[in-house]
């Protein structure tokens, strides 16, 4: 019972630090729709099972002990905003995402380190995790790579409150899709 009141509180907590930053960047409805699988029965159920006490997502868990995350299958097929959802293994080439979805995406990984580092997160953190746990593993356009490192770079030297706007978001992603 514990773990099922934990998981649903990290993943509202997550759903609200997202939906605060959507404002900001100027695509609230992207933030009020955020992550709504994660309600969903293959989600919760598996996610509640490997609850971590919300200090780490219990996608890599269930890989540990099963090899695969049943949830994470379904969340990154059904969310726009992960950079997995856009990947075709049979494709010559790997598409430019949408800005509205790259906005949404970094909204979402700047609220998860916030939730799951929570008093010792900092504005380095979003950079930090993105060149050593992500960046070089994830297959995506390489302009959408350089687009999130750019704003975290940024993030980091100057804070989310001076790069987070619309405008912003924007002027980088244009200047990255050239």
């Amino acid at each position: 019972m514990k773990s099922i009141f934990g998981h649903l509180k990290t993943i509202t907590k997550h759903k609200w630090v997202v939906f605060k930053l959507s404002i900001k960047a100027g695509i609230p409805i992207r933030g009020l729709l955020h992550d709504l699988s994660k309600y969903s029965p293959t989600e919760f159920f598996e996610s509640i099972k490997y609850y971590q006490g919300g200090k780490r997502s219990p996608i890599p868990v269930a890989r540990e002990e099963k090899g695969y995350s049943a949830s994470w299958l379904h969340h990154k097929g059904r969310n726009k905003h992960h950079l997995e959802y856009w990947y075709d293994a049979d494709a010559k080439e790997l598409p430019i995402i949408p800005f509205k979805y790259m906005s949404e995406m970094v909204c979402d990984k700047i609220a998860a380190g916030i939730v799951y580092s929570g008093k010792s997160w900092s504005k380095e953190f979003p950079l930090e995790y993105w060149v050593s746990k992500e960046r070089d593993k994830v297959l995506a356009n390489q302009k959408m790579k350089n687009f999130l490192t750019e704003i975290f770079t940024e993030i980091s030297k100057e804070g989310i409150d001076k790069v987070i706007s619309k405008k912003h978001l924007k002027e980088v992603y244009d200047k990255s899709c050239k």
